[in-house]
């Protein structure tokens, strides 16, 4: 990293292009976050089923998993502006249709769980569509900013992710219960057109692999090769997968604030925003005191620690201790956010990048609705309570494992 860097975190900001991404970004996020929030209330309360909160985030994993790796071919293949803004309407439709739906549910008979079943084939397509937006967005920073300030320009994008990611958890919930469901659709439309006015605003980018020839599949093969035999990004990737799989009580949260902590949409929306107000704190102190030594360590110390805190809420009866729980989650979660992004960001070479994002996408992003099913199908087996605590010592086990088998991630630093 450059000594400009180093003095200036914020470096990234005089590029104007970089703010009308992040601007572009932090607003479509936000409204994808605020969505998310507005569809595990809407499931629930048509449903009454914890299992029903696991099929949302299976009918989002089944296509992102499956196309996640073509993706990054085609994304290293193509004009990464036009990709981008082609999903981000997708989305746009996929709102509209839930506006529909929602309207379905007040003036009709249709029964909920036949509402349900269409939120899920709705929640398949924007699963596709994020096999693509995803690695796409985090593939044009290094094409936005100079290679000395990557890695401080990777911290401001999480940071800018996770503030998004806040709002839009708690709005969503504060929106509920202001204008109901149907009309919380209608201003997160507003939020994602507002996003794409923006990001229309980018500069055409020249395309990176262009001058390969390799098929499809070698082309693929080419990104799994290099991130199999880069041991510090299979290692990190690896850990954060399981810990994030059996650690997903996040999932269950309107559970816990309607059954067990007995409160309403505001108070779910708060819980709901615990864990990313959590890691933008520590997020946005790393950004400014950057690690200089034993990332690695650190990196299983936080997980470990995460997994802790989701054993406390899953004992919580008590909607502050709860909060806390989740929010001290959040700040460990965050530093393996910075740790992970930033190695992503250093050792992902320009013509690979898509690939290495998208198998980063299918490590990562997928991680969170498999979680989101295991709890439920655990919540269905086990009960609530017993699932999130198993779910919390899975987590520590997984750490314990990693520590003894991948001496090479803990000892790694950058």
């Amino acid at each position: 990293m450059s000594n400009l860097s180093n003095k200036n975190p914020y470096e990234a900001f005089k590029i104007k292009e970089f703010r009308f991404f992040i601007l572009g970004r932090f607003i479509f996020i936000m409204g994808l976050r605020m969505s998310g929030t507005v569809v595990g209330w809407w499931i629930y309360n048509l449903t009454n089923s914890p299992l029903a909160l696991g099929l949302v985030g299976l009918s989002e994993v089944i296509p992102a998993l499956s196309l996640a790796l073509y993706a990054g071919h085609y994304i290293d293949r193509n004009e990464n502006r036009r990709l981008l803004l082609k999903c981000v309407m997708l989305y746009i439709g996929c709102i509209l249709f839930f506006i529909f739906l929602s309207d379905i549910k007040q003036t009709s008979s249709i029964k909920p769980w036949t509402i349900a079943t269409l939120v899920f084939i709705v929640i398949a397509i924007t699963g596709a569509i994020r096999a693509f937006s995803g690695p796409t967005f985090s593939s044009m920073i290094a094409k936005i900013v100079p290679k000395n300030i990557l890695s401080s320009a990777a911290a401001i994008s999480s940071a800018s992710w996770l503030i998004a990611s806040i709002i839009g958890h708690a709005l969503g919930g504060f929106l509920i219960a202001l204008f109901d469901i149907h009309n919380t659709f209608f201003i997160i439309l507003i939020m994602l057109v507002l996003g794409l006015f923006f990001l229309f605003k980018l500069s055409i980018k020249p395309v990176s692999d262009v001058n390969s020839t390799a098929s499809t599949w070698q082309s693929v093969k080419e990104g799994i090769q290099y991130v199999y035999k880069t041991k510090e990004i299979l290692g990190a990737l690896s850990l954060d997968l399981f810990a994030v799989l059996f650690g997903g009580a996040v999932a269950l949260i309107p559970v816990f604030a309607r059954d067990i902590l007995h409160t309403g949409p505001v108070g779910f929306g708060w819980l709901n925003s615990a864990t990313d107000i959590g890691s933008i704190i520590s997020v946005t102190i790393l950004t400014v005191i950057p690690l200089r030594r034993k990332q690695g360590k650190i990196l299983l110390y936080a997980v470990a620690g995460f997994g802790c805190f989701i054993i406390v809420f899953a004992l919580s009866k008590v909607f502050w201790l709860s909060f806390i729980a989740l929010l001290l989650s959040g700040i460990l979660d965050g530093i393996s956010m910075i740790v992970r992004g930033t190695i992503l960001q250093l050792k992902s070479p320009d013509n690979l990048r898509g690939r290495v994002m998208s198998v980063n996408s299918m490590f990562i992003n997928s991680s969170n609705e498999l979680g989101q099913f295991e709890s439920g199908i655990a919540a269905k087996l086990m009960g609530i309570i017993p699932s999130v605590i198993f779910g919390g010592c899975m987590t520590i086990a997984v750490v314990v494992t990693t520590w003894f088998k991948a001496p090479t991630l803990r000892k790694m630093e950058y």
